[in-house]
């Protein structure tokens, strides 16, 4: 086990996110990330829907999300839907995704997508699967971009270096794969 073993302890929430990259055969990618929330108790939200009662195991959010981008990243297109939430006006906010459209994934785009989708029209829950979407599209097309880097004559300092331990332009892994952008760490240097 990974973590130590934990008190004794009663579990009272759980959160399942399974993400999923595409390659589609028009070139285009998709990724798609699907949430599911679980709790161990009844729970009641709203009196009009679902009878004021999510029975225990009983999805609490049911949720997708689906981004279509190219290969630089760029979103084509957005697809939402909120299968089971608390409130009857939940499932409204998924079409507010859309405003995502022609956004780039990359450095700051999290800031840029909570400025497009306002908040009083989104949904939180969706929002937050933002995150995995990212990291899911860029596990997705890492060997279709690395080939496309290795066919340039000369190759860019890729982006995610210095995001990581292991990524550090001072490690081995860079050293080994881009020894162009390998820089020595300073205790390095000065060594005789």
């Amino acid at each position: 086990m990974a973590l130590p073993t934990p008190v004794q302890r009663d579990r009272r929430h759980q959160r399942r996110i399974d993400c999923a990259g595409y390659r589609r055969e028009d070139g285009l990618w998709d990724i798609d990330v699907h949430m599911v929330d679980t709790r161990t108790y009844d729970c009641g939200y709203a009196d009009h829907h679902r009878g004021d009662l999510i029975r225990a195991g009983e999805p609490v959010h049911d949720m997708w999300l689906r981004v279509t981008i190219d290969l630089d990243f760029e979103i084509h297109d957005v697809q939402a839907a909120s299968v089971q939430t608390p409130f009857d006006v939940c499932p409204r906010a998924a079409d507010s995704m859309r405003d995502l459209i022609g956004l780039r994934i990359g450095p700051g785009w999290l800031r840029q997508a909570r400025e497009r989708v306002a908040r009083e029209r989104s949904c939180t829950h969706l929002m937050d699967l933002l995150g995995p979407l990212a990291a899911t599209a860029f596990q997705t097309l890492h060997a279709e971009l690395d080939a496309r880097e290795k066919a340039r004559p000369v190759r860019e300092r890729p982006p995610m270096l210095d995001t990581c331990l292991a990524l550090s332009s001072s490690g081995e892994p860079v050293k080994k794969l881009w020894p162009e952008f390998y820089r020595p760490a300073d205790d390095e240097e000065s060594k005789p």
